[in-house]
């Protein structure tokens, strides 16, 4: 199950308007905290700029949205990104899209739609990703199911039909085979039914855990 909608990694997008330079900066965060702090980086690297304009949006279920104009026209640019990734349905970022004036004034719907423009832009060099939990077991086995495994497993989490259920984790090779299986939380028993069945129950379970995982769109 979607435990809410992010975006999948660091993304970083160039937009020009009229001379002026627009550089968004969008990345995902776990806590406003952690996102203050990456503005706060971000403002630090960018500190001859015009203008840094940060958007957040955190909780899942947007609880905590915060965006300031950093000298702009009030209502210009913050509040502008602020509505488009509330729209997208997006959470736990941080977007920055950092300014360097050209010389000519762009009006204050100019700046607005520059600004959502290029936090956009910054969004989609992310990409859009579902956050779900995830269940990672590890598992001590033999030789002899390793090969049946490694067939069943694939190479990237889905979750349409046909698509594949678990993928092996960190596996360590000696006497045994000792390796985590991670799946979906939701496939978590139908994983752990696979496993019994595949090793006729001689799996022995070594250590268990949950995480949050990030599937791209």
């Amino acid at each position: 199950m979607t435990l809410y909608k992010s975006i999948y990694q660091y993304g970083e997008a160039e937009y020009i308007v009229e001379k002026s330079r627009f550089i968004a900066h969008a990345m995902p965060v776990a806590s406003l905290d952690e996102a203050k702090e990456y503005v706060a980086s971000v403002k630090e690297e960018y500190r001859d700029a015009t203008h840094n304009v940060p958007a957040i949006i955190v909780g899942a279920k947007q609880e905590v949205q915060w965006a300031s104009d950093d000298g702009e026209p009030s209502g210009t640019s913050g509040l502008p990104m602020l509505k488009l990734i509330a729209g997208e349905g997006l959470t736990n970022l941080a977007v920055v899209v950092t300014r360097y004036f050209g010389g000519i004034k762009l009006g204050t719907g100019g700046l607005a739609r520059a600004y959502t423009a290029s936090a956009k832009l910054g969004i989609e060099a992310a990409g859009v990703c579902d956050v779900m939990e995830s269940a990672l077991i590890r598992y001590e086995f033999d030789y002899s199911y390793l090969s049946k495994l490694q067939n069943m497993a694939g190479s990237g989490m889905g979750t349409g039909a046909g698509q594949w259920k678990f993928e092996i984790v960190d596996p360590e090779y000696s006497d045994v085979v000792r390796a985590g299986i991670r799946c979906l939380a939701e496939d978590e028993g139908e994983v752990r039914g696979m496993m019994t069945n595949l090793t006729s129950g001689q799996a022995k379970i070594l250590s268990e855990e949950k995480n949050l995982i990030r599937i791209r769109l």
